[in-house]
Parts: structure tokens; sequence; C-alpha cells
């Protein structure tokens, strides 16, 4: 594997830090300004927001840049609002910042992803994305932790001041490491018209993989989102607690995305309808048993696993099921996956909103994984063939 393909994925490292860590921050934010949990929670769904809005424009924007170039530029962004977000005293201009953020943030990993799988040969494309999807969950087991105990010892601002810090030698990786100028690559990529993209991510093939990933975020977002009052106020544990649980499910989404880079390839179907059936069974333990911090904390690093396992495997899906897409493909997986942590967390607010409790949001992830499996079943039950047809290639998800 490329050394430069693990330096994509240091930086989003840093940047999966920033996206995850409101995590264990956000009963500190909502104080500090004023607000209520649920609008503190929004601060997730406006990054996700601009993800979903960041991934295909920041992507059509750079087409025609070197990718080392766009790169940059959206490393030295990100930076820039965060140090914004660790001065500001208003809740509007951190809601800003966050967008902002994300767009740069959107604009890195489409770039990241496509980059990391042009640099290796068809076998490993699996294990590509898997390294850089790799960053988000090492995010998780050590980023959002840290982030968590910064915010509970000096503040949710440090938080902030830390990712920008840690953005630094990712921003040094990336200009030694990734080769500048424009490769055979690139010029392939900026010949492929933005309309014959286009129509290859809305073919049939694509759209029920993307819905489906959409789905399967946003019940894992719905939950990891209000993580820290569901386990301080419902399953009773210590605000002391919340770092090791935010740990517990990074160490269980790195053991996932480790699984999948390895089995998606060759198995892309089997891996995907296990995690989907799986994931469905343990929100809904979740909810059921959140009230014990027992299994509340067994329960946390296996759906790390089963959710980011599958995430991943979702995305080598999206991407070897579209050759012809080269620019706007991974742009189209970042777009899905941060279309459902939009929905998710806002979804997730809603219920604690309505009066529902702090397990209403594990609830609702338990019905997004119900309406994940019901689009992939109708999607392969609507592609067996007919009586008397050939059946020339198995079923694809």
């Amino acid at each position: 594997m490329p050394f430069a393909v693990y330096v994509l994925g240091l930086a989003v490292f840093a940047q999966g830090t920033s996206e995850f860590m409101l995590s264990g921050l956000l009963s500190g934010i909502a104080a500090d300004l004023g607000v209520s949990l649920s609008a503190a929670g929004l601060l997730t769904s406006a990054f996700a927001v601009g993800m979903v809005v960041g991934a295909p424009v920041m992507a059509l924007a750079g087409r025609t840049w070197p990718r080392r170039r766009a790169l940059l530029l959206f490393l030295a962004v990100f930076v820039a609002v965060h140090a914004v977000g660790a001065l500001t005293p208003s809740y509007g201009v951190l809601l800003a910042t966050r967008f902002v953020g994300a767009l740069a943030n959107a604009g890195f990993w489409a770039v990241a992803l496509s980059t990391a799988v042009a640099m290796v040969p068809d076998r490993l494309k699996g294990r590509a994305a898997a390294v850089v999807v790799g960053g988000v969950t090492v995010a998780c087991v050590v980023g959002v932790p840290a982030g968590a105990v910064l915010g509970e010892r000096w503040g949710w601002r440090s938080a902030f001041w830390a990712v920008a810090i840690v953005s630094l030698p990712a921003f040094l990786a990336v200009l030694r490491s990734i080769p500048g100028g424009r490769s055979a690559t690139d010029a392939g990529a900026a010949s492929v018209s933005v309309r014959d993209e286009l129509r290859v991510l809305t073919g049939p093939r694509l759209r029920p993989v993307l819905l489906t990933m959409a789905l399967v975020q946003g019940a894992t977002f719905c939950t990891f989102s209000y993580l820290e009052p569901l386990l301080t106020r419902e399953s009773g544990l210590g605000a002391g607690w919340v770092p090791v649980a935010l740990a517990l499910f990074g160490a269980g989404a790195f053991a996932g995305v480790t699984v999948a880079g390895r089995y998606a390839d060759a198995h892309p179907v089997a891996v995907v309808a296990t995690g989907m059936s799986a994931l469905t069974v343990g929100w809904a333990a979740l909810a059921l048993t959140a009230g014990s911090p027992v299994l509340a904390l067994v329960l946390v690093p296996l759906l790390g696993l089963l959710a980011f396992g599958t995430g991943t495997a979702l995305i080598t899906r999206v991407l070897s099921l579209a050759p012809g897409a080269p620019t706007l493909a991974g742009a189209s997986s970042t777009t899905a996956f941060n279309l459902g942590a939009t929905v998710g967390p806002w979804a997730g607010g809603l219920a604690l909103g309505a009066g529902f409790g702090y397990r209403a949001p594990v609830g609702v992830s338990a019905l997004l994984m119900v309406a994940a499996v019901l689009v992939a079943a109708t999607t392969a039950k609507s592609r067996r063939p007919r009586a008397g047809e050939r059946r020339l290639s198995g079923t694809r998800l």
C-alpha cells in the first residue's frame, strides 16, 4: 500500500475528530452558549449538511486542479474555521463555522477517496478505501475521547484548538507525500463529462446503494450524536465514563473497517447484508437495555464495529460500481454518508424534543435500519431473474 494512502488517512483522522467530537461536548456547548441540547445537536447536523452539499460541489470545482493543490486548500480552510470556532461567543457563528469547515472536509474526502483508489490495483481498492475511512475510526478511538477529556477539563473550546493544531502535521504530510502536478488519472477524470458522470451515479444500480448507505449512517449518527446524554442520564454512568465509551465505540469501528477492507472486495453483498441485519438487531437491543451500564458498554463497541464495517463495505461498493464517474464517485459516497449524518441527529433531536426520553434516538436508529433493510431487500427482489431467464451474475445490492 503506498505511503501516501496512509497520509490521507492521517488527514482524515484530524477531520474526523472534528466531525464526531461534539458527541462528548454537547452539554458543555449548550451551557456555555445558552442553547438547548437539541440546538447543540444541530451543530453536528450543520457539519453533515456542509458535507452533503460540499462533496459534489467541491469535487466538481476542483476536478481540473492537481490533487495535491486541492487537498492542501481544503485543509487550510479547515484549520482556519476551527480557530474561528474556538474564539467565537456566538452560537450562530459557531454554526456557520461548522458548515464551512464541513465544505472543506467534504472536498478533501471526495478527492482523498478518489486519489487513494487511483494509487492501487483493483484488488486493493477496498483496502485503500478502508485506510482512508480508517482515519475516522482512529479519530473515534483517540481523537474523540481526547476531545471529551479536554472539554471536561478545559472547556469545549480547547477541543477545537486541538483539532486545528493536529491538522497542521497532516497539512505538511500531504505537501510532502502527494505528488504535485496533474497525473494521467487526473487528466482522464477531466476528460469525462459531468453529464456522463451524473448518468452513472443516477443509474438503477447505484441509487439503492446510495440510499441504503444514507439510512445506515443515519442510524449510526442518530445514536452517536446523543451518546453522552444516553450514557450519563439513562445508563447512570458518570461523566468520566463518556471518553471510555467513545473509545470503545471507536475501537469497534476500527475493527469493523479493518475486517471490511479485507473482505468487502471479494464478498461485498455478504458483508453488507450481514452487517445490516446485525445492526438492526443491535440498535433495538441497545434501546431496550440502555438502563444497564454493563450492557450499554458491551453493545457500544459491537455497534461501532457493525456500523463502520458496513459503511466501509458500502463505500467500496459504490466505488466499484462507478468506474465511469472518476470525479463524483467519491463525492457521491461522501454525500450519502453525510446525508445520513444530517438526518440522523435531526431525527434524534426531534424524538428528544418530543419528550420520548434519552433512549428515543436509539429507537429511531433501529427504525432507520429497518428502512435500510427494506430498501436492500426490495432491490434484490426486483433483480431476481424471471422464470426462463438465465442468471449470468450474482445479485448485486
